[in-house]
């Protein structure tokens, strides 16, 4: 799969130009309509890069799920958070069971939500919180949230490992109860922006970072919105974004001043068996009438913008609760997108878009070491198309001494701009000179800085001050 889509960049000439229209290609976080009417279980992105620790040179793959989408800074008196009738599934495919579709490993995470103060009438904070340690509640923290993390290994048909259990949910961020989430620990500030280290993290992040069974290391938690994109043109049909007659409102990252829950893994490489590649995908699955022992599959997702950009409306939840071995009914949508027809227009190379989607996994090669983060030197928001690339030592598609791709499809991190790495994969940008220069609905970068250590999603979005609303105190 890798292979043929990297022969396929080389043919291409690493070269792409800028245009001033666009399809509606996109995410919206609301891409099917069943799942659209649930919230906590409602994929919005995922994301899986190789990493390291700080000071370590074993490489990890780290996987993330954010789920929940449009998630309103400060909402009260309820708030948002993981669903206890709700499983969160990571998926990862090893070698060649990535072509079948079929999982090796599974993540299971799944919560349980108190209200220890049942008398107040304030259910979530009961005051100020005070961070109180690693694995700790802050002070004042009313819902609280715990979880489980549970590993199965397919290939040895166990029942699954407990790999961590009464696992830590950190507080939302409130505003001024939450401050320490805060530029200056302020709650009328914004958010605190991303940092390098972990000592540097909020304490609210820090305290919830876990270290569970055989190495892995989770983090559970309302984090920023890391997917960026002007997705209201769309919606509009707007495909100049703006440009047609200098609209005041852009550019405009619609996804701008919302959370997201993110669930973040840590997964040493070294304990995949020696495998090369992974293939990543995530599942949510609501519980039947049977309880927990009757799971019904309502979301699932892997590469970015499958279901919004490709599939039909009637396949749209179909997808949603199937499996990625199944995706071969797709394949119609996938080998002749309406996208390209309506812009009169072929992928840049043949094959491609089956290559990445089908089956629908986002495809890491193991032996890189670590990707770079957002924010980092050589980091590019393109990937490969702006020059970003990474040294394989398990394929030299190029016959360049191995460098691949640097970000998504090979891979997907925090930053990667997809959607104009998607236009230019359909073929839709034309051709030129420099694909660094694409730039089609005018929103190169996130509303927040990345964190460029582990859980790496930005600090959640102050209640009191963020995108939508005032951008000062």
């Amino acid at each position: 799969m890798m292979k043929s889509f990297s022969h396929g960049l080389a043919a291409a000439g690493f070269a792409l130009s800028a245009v001033a229209a666009a399809p509606a290609l996109a995410s919206s976080h609301m891409d099917a309509p069943l799942i659209s009417l649930d919230d906590p279980a409602n994929t919005t992105d995922v994301y899986a890069f190789i990493s390291r620790r700080e000071g370590s040179v074993a490489d990890m793959l780290t996987v993330a799920l954010a789920v929940y989408p449009f998630e309103e800074p400060g909402i009260g008196p309820n708030n948002y958070r993981f669903d206890d009738a709700v499983t969160y599934d990571l998926h990862v495919a090893l070698d060649g069971d990535i072509a079948k579709g079929r999982p090796d490993l599974t993540y299971r995470f799944e919560f349980t939500t108190t209200i220890p103060d049942q008398a107040s009438i304030l259910q979530t904070y009961l005051g100020a919180l005070e961070p109180q340690g690693v694995g700790q509640f802050a002070t004042n923290q009313n819902l609280r949230q715990t979880y489980t993390v549970t590993q199965f290994d397919w290939r040895k048909g166990d029942k699954g490992t407990v790999l961590g259990t009464n696992l830590t949910v950190p507080p939302n961020n409130q505003g001024r109860v939450t401050r320490y989430y805060n530029q200056g620990d302020d709650g009328d500030m914004p958010a605190k922006p991303g940092v390098a280290t972990t000592a540097a993290l909020d304490p609210f992040t820090r305290n919830a970072i876990a270290s569970i069974a055989k190495n892995h290391r989770v983090f559970a938690g309302q984090r920023d919105d890391g997917f960026y994109g002007d997705i209201q043109s769309i919606f509009d049909l707007d495909f100049t974004f703006g440009r047609d007659r200098s609209t005041p409102t852009k550019p405009f990252d619609s996804q701008g001043g919302y959370n997201v829950h993110t669930i973040a893994l840590e997964i040493p490489v070294v304990s995949l068996s020696g495998a090369k590649f992974a293939g990543v995908y995530a599942t949510t699955s609501r519980s039947g009438k049977g309880g927990k022992e009757k799971m019904i599959q309502v979301g699932r997702q892997g590469n970015p913008l499958f279901v919004e950009a490709l599939l039909a409306n009637m396949d749209k939840d179909k997808y949603n609760r199937s499996a990625p071995k199944d995706d071969g009914q797709f394949g119609a949508a996938v080998d002749n997108p309406q996208l390209s027809q309506l812009f009169s227009v072929t992928p840049i190379i043949p094959g491609l878009l089956r290559s990445i989607y089908v089956p629908d996994m986002i495809r890491v090669d193991l032996t890189t070491g670590p990707a770079r983060l957002a924010g980092k030197p050589g980091f590019h928001r393109l990937g490969v198309f702006g020059g970003d690339v990474l040294q394989s030592t398990a394929q030299d598609p190029f016959a360049n001494g191995g460098k691949i791709p640097g970000g998504w499809p090979n891979g997907r991190r925090f930053g990667d701009d997809v959607i104009d790495i998607a236009i230019i994969a359909l073929g839709i940008a034309g051709a030129g000179p420099d694909y660094s220069a694409v730039d089609i609905d005018r929103v190169t970068d996130n509303d927040i800085t990345y964190n460029q250590v582990f859980p790496y999603a930005a600090t959640p979005l102050n209640g009191r001050v963020h995108g939508h609303h005032a951008s000062t105190p």
